[in-house]
């Protein structure tokens, strides 16, 4: 890659992330060098917490484009924050299953324990709370993650305050599965491809009973799918479109 000129905006973060920066950028073909931007904007957020004007203006001057592209994407994904987030990112799924088993109880007792509202930030810069439209967990439904990785299932609001209290305590308490808890910075650091040193940083297991409750319930009553062999390789292309398909 050819050298960067930086604009004045964009120097400070050059001096402190250029060299991961191009580590990034490496991973990319030439001339799709673009393609980086989603994990530039994580990697900006590591060092600011959320992608200020200063992290636009150094993802475009990196890449060669402009601001307003760059703030096209940035202003598009929700995990990329416009403006300084918390230590800790607490999101609630209000979504429909979740709602219905207790999600916004939830989330409204965290506001008002709080005293913020969606995406605010506490007075002590410890906890930002969040309403999430789905958390992809409807099984440990009402689930609540931090930074997220899910940190209570089948949350109760005293549960939920019990946990925001023992992280504004400074405790980082041991989630119901997943990784262990890290701040907001950590993540960001894992979300823009980099491994993370710390023990315990990736978590791994067996599905839990409630992922499999609906194949334990087929198993009991004989339910299958006609002609379906668990052991079949998945395909890597397309199946060729047949003659009577066309």
């Amino acid at each position: 890659m050819t050298t960067v000129e930086f604009s004045p905006a964009a120097e400070p973060l050059a001096a402190k992330l250029l060299e991961p920066a191009l580590e990034i950028l490496a991973r990319y073909p030439a001339g799709r060098e673009r393609s980086a931007l989603l994990p530039l904007l994580h990697l900006v957020q590591t060092e600011e917490g959320h992608v200020s004007p200063n992290g636009v203006a150094f993802c475009a001057d990196l890449l060669g484009i402009n601001k307003a592209q760059v703030g096209a994407v940035a202003t598009f994904y929700t995990m990329y924050k416009r403006r300084p987030t918390g230590e800790y990112l607490v999101s609630v799924c209000t979504n429909t299953l979740c709602n219905v088993m207790g999600g916004q109880e939830v989330y409204d007792q965290l506001a008002e324990h709080l005293g913020v509202g969606h995406d605010e930030t506490t007075a002590d810069g410890k906890i930002t709370l969040e309403h999430a439209e789905c958390l992809a967990a409807c099984d440990y439904a009402p689930v609540v993650t931090v930074n997220y990785d899910f940190t209570v299932d089948q949350a109760t609001p005293e549960s939920a305050v019990e946990l925001v209290e023992n992280l504004r305590k400074g405790d980082r308490p041991t989630p119901a599965r997943g990784a262990r808890i890290c701040s907001l910075r950590e993540m960001q650091y894992q979300l823009a491809g980099f491994a993370d040193p710390r023990e315990g940083a990736v978590a791994d297991g067996v599905a839990g009973a409630p992922t499999l409750r609906g194949v334990r319930l087929a198993q009991e009553h004989g339910v299958t799918v006609a002609g379906f062999d668990p052991d079949t390789p998945i395909t890597k292309t397309k199946p060729r479109v047949t003659e009577e398909k066309k």
